[in-house]
């Protein structure tokens, strides 16, 4: 996986990057660190160490990289004896290393040096904080731009309009690419089904030094904040910080946030007891990860035994399709998510999942002969009858565990 269009890349979840991306999350978001604690230097030197072409690549160097972090956090640890984000640090270090029987001893990596000074830093071009208008300077023509959604139980339209539905428990990355870290966390829907909520996203923007300092934004049910987690809405104080902003839509309902500078916009919402994501994204700027990001349920869809099969047809259905129909009476794959999500819950007014993915679907597709994805195009395997029995047999296990 990695570029647009490898759909036989492989899909096992690497377990070092989720752990490490755990890490990160529980120490960056307590940005509370004085003027004395170095804490987020620290911080910023493992994710130097660890990133693509930070020179971690075997577990060795991860190791190495390990040592180094905790070498960091010891020499400041009187300074930031009171800082919540030193803590989680040091605790998260130590579960990692021993996570990955890492020795206490040896050698430690070296912080991976800043990137050399422009003569113009600190006053970048006029373009170059927009992507999109230094991108149509450069190439003549603005980007192509691609969508991913993701919403309900969860229902994901990748970037090549693939559409499935999976059964994913826990965190896993939608994006990861050099500009740009994407997770979503599902939970059952009720205690002990399999049936799962999109229930909390998480979204990095990582340092882009010209224009944005690294920002988090966190969004969980019932609590859809309209800033980052340090309390701003924008990039920053450097000159291209206004190129990263977060707008609110409707209060503690749904934001948008818009990445000028990497020409995405990204909708958060939430509907009903679903949280949902949506993405519209120049193809070059997705296509910017490694092999070694090869997780993304974006780019690649879910893992192959993690996949659901998903055409309900049957007069069983009757009801949620009625129910379905009078919000979505196109019966394309929105429409099949619909009924999908009212049999799987057993609520049957949960289609407002469904209903505003293809609202935001209508946003972010410029080609509209591409938004209603029909069930036989959204899927590498046509329907069958065995495929819908399946269906039919996953959403009684639901109901009844």
């Amino acid at each position: 996986m990695g570029k647009l269009g490898d759909s036989n890349s492989n899909t096992q979840q690497p377990e070092r990057n989720s752990s490490v991306i755990f890490l990160l999350l529980t120490i960056i978001f307590f940005k509370q660190a004085t003027a004395k604690c170095r804490i987020l230097r620290c911080n910023s030197e493992f994710v130097a160490a660890t990133e693509p072409g930070g020179g971690a690549v075997g577990n060795d160097d991860y190791c190495s990289a390990l040592r180094a972090y905790s070498l960091c956090t010891r020499l400041t640890s009187r300074a930031c004896w009171g800082d919540l984000s030193y803590h989680s640090a040091v605790q998260g270090i130590e579960d990692l290393m021993i996570q990955h029987r890492c020795p206490q001893t040896g050698p430690t990596s070296r912080p991976r040096p800043q990137a050399p000074m422009s003569r113009h830093e600190g006053h970048p071009a006029l373009d170059t904080c927009s992507y999109n208008k230094s991108f149509q300077r450069r190439e003549g023509r603005l980007p192509s731009f691609v969508h991913c959604g993701v919403f309900g139980d969860p229902h994901i339209r990748t970037f090549q309009d693939d559409f499935q539905t999976c059964r994913v428990h826990g965190a896993w990355p939608l994006i990861d690419n050099n500009y740009l870290y994407v997770q979503a966390t599902s939970t059952p829907v009720t205690k002990g089904s399999n049936a799962t909520a999109l229930t909390k996203i998480t979204i990095i923007f990582k340092d882009f030094k010209e224009c944005i300092d690294q920002q988090i934004y966190q969004a969980e049910l019932n609590n859809v904040p309209a800033a980052f987690s340090d309390g701003s809405t924008n990039g920053g104080e450097r000159r291209g910080g206004n190129s990263l902003k977060v707008l609110g839509q409707v209060a503690g309902q749904s934001i948008e946030i818009q990445a000028a500078y990497i020409g995405t916009t990204i909708i958060v919402r939430q509907t009903g007891s679903f949280l949902s994501f949506a993405i519209q994204i120049p193809m070059e700027v997705a296509n910017t990860s490694t092999e070694e990001q090869d997780l993304q349920l974006c780019m690649g869809g879910c893992p192959t035994l993690e996949r659901l099969p998903f055409f309900p047809s049957s007069s069983a259905l009757q009801e949620a399709r009625i129910k379905c129909g009078k919000e979505l009476p196109k019966e394309d794959i929105y429409f099949q998510a619909c009924v999908f999500d009212v049999l799987a819950t057993g609520d049957i007014n949960a289609t407002a999942a469904a209903t505003l993915a293809l609202k935001d679907a209508r946003i972010f597709i410029q080609e509209k002969d591409k938004l209603h994805l029909l069930p036989s195009l959204s899927s590498k395997n046509s329907p069958s009858h065995m495929a819908f029995s399946l269906m039919l047999f996953f959403v009684m296990i639901f109901s009844i565990l």
